[in-house]
Formats: structure tokens, sequence, C-alpha cells
């Protein structure tokens, strides 16, 4: 079966080069940057060892950074590379990676393509986040001398059954992975039912999540622009969860006439259409994409722009984090945590579901299921602001806890690293 995927992948060129103009028309591919898609290289490597971390998207992107980060500083003998395979994940890396740091967008699954990335980079290991598994990249990888290892592994039930039905294509995928660092014991049941013999839970890397960027400038803009009226933000919201968002505005704002409610869309090219959904509505909305800062009379303030989340997390003290109502998996909490907010979460949240969890039984987070409990909550944290002040500190407490894992995970992944011994 994997000789199959393989052949269709190299025969499929002309299929798959459509596929990849197709995306960028729709601002899917960077135009600039589509020969890393290929396997091309947009820079020389370094000389020197070289580790290559792996994420799919924003969110595990985000993740590694603080493994980043500490390997950047306890190792300058290692030259870091980041592959990721989105537009935001690559604008996200470019903003945060450390200096020396190096990111490429991830080649597509095809198996001249993939040597090609091999032979230019030549990484001595690959570190992967989740379950972001490409059969190529993983055998081409492995057949290259890289030595692989998973981190924050986790697959959900569904996927796991599929993958143990499918032990014959589980097993050359999961076997070159020689150390896998699961989320949580019972992810490392899964990884081991799926062929994998070192598998461990030492810790979350969503858990030990960096502290978000705070520009303080922007902070204190968006205080004096708010002026002291009672304000709230949904963030990271996907299609599916603004209406809701909307509803709960309606609902608070019949009590609460000057009430600001503060959406910042997942996607932030979504911003006109949630314009368009919120004016529909009769209500006035302001725009950050376009330089806006709320006025008085606005109700809706969007915040459609990319790289501050971390100043309207500081900025608002009551955050609901989206991506939580719809099945999208949910989107990590510690980061908003770290910021110091008390946070709302939806029932939707298999990707984050030990850090949510944390967070309800530390008192620094709270359930909701539709617009009728999100405003309830909402309503109820601006109306007495010590409470949320007491869940916002529980939710930094839990959040630096996390950062204690880091260490675990350095400590198993040492051993697989080049260079230097022992860190």
């Amino acid at each position: 079966m994997l000789s199959l995927y393989r052949g269709a992948a190299t025969a499929l060129g002309p299929v798959i080069d459509a596929y990849l103009r197709r995306r960028i028309e729709r601002g899917k591919e960077d135009a600039a940057r589509i020969a890393e898609r290929r396997g091309v290289p947009g820079c020389p490597r370094p000389p020197g060892p070289l580790v290559w971390l792996h994420a799919a998207s924003v969110g595990e992107s985000v993740a590694l950074l603080p493994l980043v980060e500490r390997l950047r500083s306890e190792r300058r003998d290692l030259t870091m590379l980041v592959t990721t395979g989105t537009v935001t994940s690559a604008a996200t890396m470019a903003r945060r990676l450390p200096d020396g740091a190096i990111h490429q967008f991830v080649p597509v699954d095809r198996p001249v393509w993939v040597r090609r990335f091999l032979a230019h980079w030549r990484p001595d290991v690959g570190i992967w986040v989740e379950s972001d598994l490409w059969p190529v990249l993983v055998t081409e990888a492995r057949a290259a001398g890289v030595r692989l290892a998973l981190v924050d592994a986790r697959m959900s039930e569904g996927a796991f059954r599929r993958w143990r039905r499918a032990g014959w294509l589980a097993r050359p995928l999961f076997a070159p992975f020689e150390r896998v660092l699961a989320s949580s014991e019972a992810q490392a049941g899964r990884f081991r039912q799926l062929g994998c013999t070192d598998v461990r839970f030492v810790g979350n890397l969503k858990a030990a999540g960096a502290p978000p960027p705070v520009d303080a400038d922007a902070v204190r803009s968006l205080t004096e622009a708010i002026a002291g009226r009672p304000a709230w933000l949904a963030a990271n919201t996907h299609p599916g969860e603004d209406a809701v968002v909307l509803d709960a505005h309606a609902r608070l704002a019949a009590a609460t006439p000057d009430l600001l409610t503060v959406i910042a869309p997942r996607h932030p090219d979504r911003g006109a259409a949630i314009a368009e959904l919120a004016v529909a509505r009769g209500l006035a909305v302001a725009r950050r994409s376009l330089g806006a800062l709320p006025e008085p009379g606005t109700a809706i303030y969007l915040a459609d722009t990319l790289g501050e989340m971390g100043a309207l997390y500081a900025t608002l003290p009551v955050t609901f984090l989206a991506g939580s109502l719809v099945p999208v998996g949910g989107h990590n909490p510690i980061e908003p945590a770290h910021a110091g907010t008390a946070l709302l979460l939806g029932p939707l949240m298999p990707n984050n579901r030990d850090a949510a969890d944390a967070l309800i039984a530390a008192g620094a987070a709270r359930p909701v299921a539709d617009a009728g409990t999100l405003a309830a909550a909402v309503a109820e944290l601006l109306a007495d602001p010590a409470t949320a002040s007491g869940m916002a500190a529980a939710a930094r407490r839990v959040a630096a806890d996390g950062r204690a894992g880091l260490d675990r995970i350095l400590e198993a992944l040492d051993p697989l690293l080049p260079g230097e011994t022992g860190r």
C-alpha cells in the first residue's frame, strides 16, 4: 500500500501542481515561497548539526515555541529548522521564532520533492508535533538517517480505530519514531498499540506554552479607547461561532447597553464577513484591520489582525476561547491563561482537553455551551470583577505549573540530539 501511495504521489505531479496553483489563488499558499512546497530551499543551510521541528499549523507551531526557544538558548551549536504547512503559521513563526531559527514550508508529500528537501537540509533529528504524519516524509527521513521523535503525540478515537484496523500500514509509518512523547497517559496507550516501542508521557507541550507577546502600546491605546466600558473578548472564532457570539451580545446588551464585544477571528480574512453579519443585526462595527479603535457607539470591535492576541488577552478581563463550539478541535487555553484573563470554554476541545480540564478544576475557567450560557457567564463576571480577577490569577498559576513539564520533555529528547551530550 505504501508503494502504491508513493507511485501515485509521483505520477500525479501535474495534478499536485495544479492544486497548488488553486491554493495560491485562494490565498492558502504563499506565491513568493511556493517553491518550498516543492522542496526547493528558501535559504542556505548553516554549517553544523541541525534539528528539524515540524508542526502542521498555527496551534501546533505555537506549542513548539517553548521547545525551540529552550533548545536555541541551551544548545547554541544546533541550528533550528521549523517547518509548517499553512500561510498563517508561517506569518506567526516570522514574528515569534527566536533569532537564528529558520522557517520553511514543509514539502508536499511527493518523493522527488521530499528528497530535495532532505538533501539540502540534512537534518540530524526530526521532532514532529502531534500526529501530522506524511508517509513519504516519514519514510524518506528515516531512510536518510534522520532520528525521529514525536512530541505531544495525540490522535482522536476515530483516527486511532482506523489506524489500528490498518495495522499493516500503521507499522511502517509509526515504527520509525525512536521516541514518542504522548500528550497524556491515555494517548500513550494508543501509540503503543500502533507499534511504537519507546512511548512515554512526561508532560504536555501545550501545557508548557509560552506567554504570548504583549504590545504595551496596543494595550494602552485599547484601554483608553474602551474608556471603562464593560467589555469582553471572543477569541479565535470560526464560522458558526460568530453568530453565537452576536446572539450572546444581544442578550447582554439588553441589560448593559454600553457593552463592547471584541471578536478576534481565527482567520483575520474573515473580518469583512463577520462585519456584514453584525451590521445586518443593526450593530455598529469598527475593524482593527482598517486602523479603527472602538468609539463610544461601537458595539462590536473586530480585531481582524495577526499577532495581537496577547494585547487583547491582557486588555479584556473575560475571554471566551472559541474553536470550542464547532468541531475544529479547540485551541490551546494556556496562552490566554498566561496573559491573565478569566476563561470561558466550549465543550468541543478534544485537542486540548487536558489543559481545559486543569483550568476548570483550578477555578480558572468555566464551561459554556451556547449563546445563553455564554451570555450568563459573561454577565456574571463583568458584574463581579473580583471573581474575574481571581480566575485570571488561577489561570496564571496553572500556566506557570505547566512550564515544569518542558524540562521533562527536553530531558527525554536529549539522547537523540546531535553534538554535545547532556543539557
